[in-house]
């Protein structure tokens, strides 16, 4: 089970660590984000960091240490009977909104709360949403305590989605889901090299095919519509040349994507 971690705005691939099928324990997840802060904030002292993960990962250890290294988090959070009961009028008030309405309501609070493996009480967040009759609630714990609750769901919480393109690249179209091999230590390497495309194919994109129709495409796009092309090879003396078809379509973004890589390597 690989363990993807990107820089939320850009995409960029920090990391991709290859972990046991059993569940990842806080402790194991601390151990990975010490040495990621560090480097971090070795390269930028004073940067801001928010770390954003599904309740997989929402944890007494990971709740510490974010606190005591000064990292934000925004995390998903399992429900206990407990914590359920707390927001419950609220629910309550969302159900009989949308008996009357008959549309999807979504209704937000925040709380303090204070689970028994936690040192103090969190700022928990609620939504109560009814979509076509059915409760659907959801819980997420933070340390941001000025801005709203429903800015934080939306906003930062649920931006995680574009992760799910960035591992979508990664995974289906880099095919780094591939971990075969009979050692563990073997299938990390494995990773590593998929982890390596995929940092060229988004270099690629985000420097020479910036400013084109194909800025924001997919790994599969760019691979099948610009990469696989038939060419001739010609070895020379001094230098290898390779003859592109002229009636290729995308001849223009080719060159052009070409050229600024060209620039980025002077």
């Amino acid at each position: 089970m690989p363990l993807h971690i990107y820089e939320g705005q850009s995409g960029k691939l920090i990391t991709t660590i290859l972990r046991p099928g059993h569940p990842t324990n806080g402790r194991q997840v601390v151990s990975i984000l010490k040495r990621l802060v560090k480097h971090l904030r070795r390269a930028w002292p004073n940067v801001e960091m928010i770390v954003r993960a599904d309740s997989k990962f929402s944890s007494p250890e990971m709740h510490d240490f974010c606190e005591n290294e000064g990292i934000y988090y925004v995390l998903g959070q399992g429900a206990n009977p407990k914590l359920k009961a707390i927001p419950q009028n609220l629910m309550d008030q969302a159900l009989r909104l949308c008996q009357n309405k008959n549309k999807s309501i979504r209704l937000f609070t925040s709380f303090a709360y204070k689970a028994r493996s936690w040192r103090q009480p969190r700022r928990s967040i609620y939504k109560a949403e009814v979509t076509n009759g059915e409760a659907n609630p959801r819980f997420l714990v933070t340390n941001l305590q000025s801005s709203r609750a429903e800015f934080i769901y939306d906003r930062i919480y649920c931006a995680r989605g574009r992760a799910e393109g960035f591992i979508k690249d990664h995974k289906t179209f880099l095919h780094s889901d591939r971990t075969s091999c009979h050692r563990f230590e073997t299938n990390q390497f494995r990773l590593f090299l998929h982890s390596a495309a995929y940092v060229l194919l988004h270099a690629l994109r985000a420097q020479g095919l910036h400013g084109t129709a194909w800025a924001r495409a997919q790994f599969n796009t760019i691979q099948n519509r610009i990469l696989k092309i038939g060419a001739r090879v010609v070895e020379k003396t001094r230098k290898i040349q390779f003859h592109f078809p002229t009636s290729y379509p995308l001849k223009n973004v080719l060159t052009l994507m070409s050229k600024r890589l060209q620039m980025t390597e002077q």
